[in-house]
């Protein structure tokens, strides 16, 4: 007898975390969870509003940001259903950019970064130079321009990143040569009002 493909097997769990859709952070309870994504529990009770205001947002775009600190997951994962079940809205989840071991790796940082490319201009060295973004937070922006860059840690420029409709000073925090002769450049906003940064969250690990 054919059954078919088989489903991953999933761990029942309950453990907690943030997601960010609609333009908000909004705390979640995992239910279940696969290699391949996780059943969440909304942390609010339903309303008409409440579900409307998920349904808009996924209009927009099926894909959101996940943050699991207890289980040191952070990342893309895309909506593939929802569900109403006794007053309570059930989200699936299927991890399509994901992160491990967080508090190694990623939050070492302040908050979390969203991979973003895109092109962008910064001011160096007198001239303007074309980079693409690798990845986007509150607080700064990971850049990269293929040509070596030689500067100074600690300058204030400035730069223009359209994607975000970001344009302002910055300060280089650090510069990483690579070895295909580009440049990576961790970059650090200046005199920026954070709320100024949308569709990123600030998924700030506890303390």
């Amino acid at each position: 007898m054919n059954l078919g493909p088989s489903r991953p097997h999933r761990r029942n769990l309950t453990s907690h975390g943030l997601i960010y859709m609609g333009g908000e952070e909004q705390g979640i309870t995992v239910k279940n969870i696969s290699i391949t994504g996780l059943l969440a529990e909304l942390n609010c009770n339903s309303n008409d509003r409440d579900i409307k205001s998920i349904f808009d947002s996924l209009l927009v775009s099926t894909v959101i940001d996940l943050y699991l600190p207890e289980l040191r997951l952070a990342g893309e994962a895309e909506v593939i259903r929802v569900d109403l079940k006794d007053n309570h809205i059930l989200i699936a989840l299927e991890f399509k950019n994901v992160t491990y071991e967080v508090d190694n790796l990623l939050y070492k940082r302040k908050a979390y970064r969203k991979s973003m490319p895109g092109p962008g201009q910064i001011l160096l060295g007198g001239k303007y130079h074309e980079f693409d973004a690798v990845n986007v937070s509150v607080e700064g922006i990971m850049i990269r321009i293929d040509e070596k860059i030689t500067v100074e840690e600690g300058i204030i420029t400035v730069f223009e990143f359209k994607r975000l409709d970001l344009a302002g000073e910055i300060k280089i925090i650090w510069v990483d040569p690579i070895a295909d002769s580009g440049t990576l450049i961790g970059l650090q906003y200046v005199n920026m009002k954070k709320m100024a940064v949308k569709g990123i969250p600030r998924f700030t690990p506890p303390a």
